[in-house]
C-alpha cells in the first residue's frame, strides 16, 4: 500500500513525534488484517476495516471490541506484554494518541520484544535446542491446564465442529489446483484422509471425556513466540472462538508441523514426546498427524491467498507459492503415514 493511500491516522503514527516515548523510527508492517507500527521499545497494532467472513473488523465498535478481547486473552500468557488499548483522537485536523476529541481507531499498544530472540530469527541461526523447547512447554502445559474447558467449549471438539474448520480448507483451495502449487492427486488424497479421520467420532469424543477441549491460543507457531527468559508465547486468536476453541492437540500440532517445515524432525518428535509427558497425555498421540495435515493445509491455504493478491510484489508472491507447495507436500506426508 502506497503512503498517500495509507489511513491518515497511520500516517500520523509513522511521525516520531506522534509519541509520548523516545522514538527514533517508526517501522510499520502491514498483514491482510493489520497495521503494526514498530515505536521505540512499543509495538502498537491496528486492525484494519475488513470482513472476510470468519473474521469481522468493519465497525469502529468492532474493532474495539476485539482490540480488548485482543488484550484480554494474550495477557493469559503474557501479562507482561499487552499493556493496554489506545486510541488515535482528531480535533479538527489535528490526530493525537490518546488524547482529546473523536476517536478514530482503537488499537493495542505492547512492548517490543527483542528481534533476535524471536523464534524464527533463532531458527535460522541454527540455534533452537532441546533446553528451549523444554522452556516452551514448561509455559504450555500449566497454560492448558488452566485455560477454560466448559461444556460450551467442548462441544467444539466434536468430530462435526472440527469438521467445519478442517473441510473449509479444501472448498478455499480447490480454484488452486493444477496452478503450480497444489495437485490434483495431493488434493484427493489430503481430503480423503481427513474425511476418513473424521468419520471417527469415537476418537473425537475420547478427547472430549477426558477433558482436553480447551479455550487455546489457535495460532501456536514459531512467528508467535519469542525465546526471551521468560518465554513470551502472544498473538492468538482473538477473532473467532471456533478457532481457539479446540483440542488442545490442534495447538501441539500446529508447533509440531511448524518444526517440520522448517526441517527440525528430531526436535518435533521431542516437543511432542516431552509436551506428552510433562501434561500425561497419551492420547494425543493418535490425534496428531490428523491436526499437523490440518495445519499444513491453513498454511498452504494462507499462502496461496497471498501470492494472489495482485498488491503483492512478483518476488513475495513467487516465495508464498514456493511455500505453500512445500506445505501441501507436508500435509500429503501426514495423510498417507501408517497409522495415520
Amino acid at each position: 500500500m502506497s503512503e498517500d493511500i495509507l489511513p491518515q491516522y497511520i500516517q500520523y503514527l509513522q511521525e516520531s513525534s506522534s509519541y509520548p516515548h523516545p522514538v527514533e523510527g517508526v517501522q510499520l508492517l502491514q498483514t491482510h488484517i493489520s497495521f503494526v507500527l514498530l515505536a521505540g521499545n512499543f509495538v502498537y497494532k491496528w486492525k484494519k476495516p475488513v470482513n472476510f467472513g470468519f473474521l469481522d473488523f468493519s465497525t469502529l465498535e468492532k474493532r474495539k471490541y476485539y482490540c480488548e478481547q485482543e488484550l484480554i486473552l494474550n495477557r493469559r500468557l503474557c501479562p507482561d506484554l499487552y499493556l493496554d488499548v489506545v486510541t488515535v483522537t482528531r480535533e479538527g485536523n489535528q490526530y493525537s494518541l490518546n488524547g482529546k476529541g473523536e476517536v478514530v481507531e482503537y488499537g493495542v499498544k505492547m512492548v517490543r520484544m527483542p528481534e533476535e530472540r524471536m523464534m524464527p530469527h533463532v531458527i535460522g541461526a541454527g540455534q533452537l535446542d532441546h533446553g528451549q523447547i523444554d522452556r516452551i512447554i514448561e509455559v504450555l502445559v500449566p497454560f492448558y491446564q488452566r485455560a477454560e474447558g466448559t461444556e460450551v467449549i467442548s462441544e467444539f471438539g466434536r468430530a462435526a465442529s472440527v469438521a467445519v474448520n478442517v473441510l473449509e480448507n479444501f472448498d478455499q483451495t480447490e480454484a488452486f489446483i493444477d496452478q503450480g502449487a497444489l495437485g490434483r492427486d495431493q488434493f484427493d488424497q489430503i481430503g480423503d484422509y481427513a474425511r476418513a479421520f473424521l468419520k471417527d467420532e469415537l476418537r473425537f469424543e475420547r478427547r472430549r471425556a477426558a477433558g482436553k477441549i480447551r479455550d487455546c491460543h489457535g495460532d501456536l507457531y514459531s512467528a508467535n513466540i519469542c525465546l526471551t527468559t521468560p518465554v513470551h508465547i502472544f498473538d492468538c486468536i482473538e477473532f473467532n472462538e471456533r478457532f481457539r476453541y479446540s483440542d488442545v492437540a490442534a495447538d501441539v500440532a500446529f508447533l509440531a508441523m511448524d518444526l517440520d517445515f522448517h526441517g527440525l524432525d528430531e526436535l518435533s518428535t521431542y516437543f511432542v514426546e516431552r509436551f506428552v509427558e510433562e501434561s500425561a497425555d497419551p492420547g494425543l498421540v493418535e490425534m496428531l498427524d490428523f491436526y499437523k495435515c490440518y495445519r499444513a493445509m491453513v498454511r498452504g491455504k494462507i499462502n496461496l491467498f497471498t501470492a494472489s493478491d495482485p498488491a503483492v510484489d512478483i518476488s513475495v508472491g513467487t516465495r508464498c507459492r514456493e511455500q505453500a507447495a512445500r506445505y501441501f507436500v507436508l500435509a500429503r506426508k501426514y495423510a498417507v503415514r501408517v497409522g495415520g
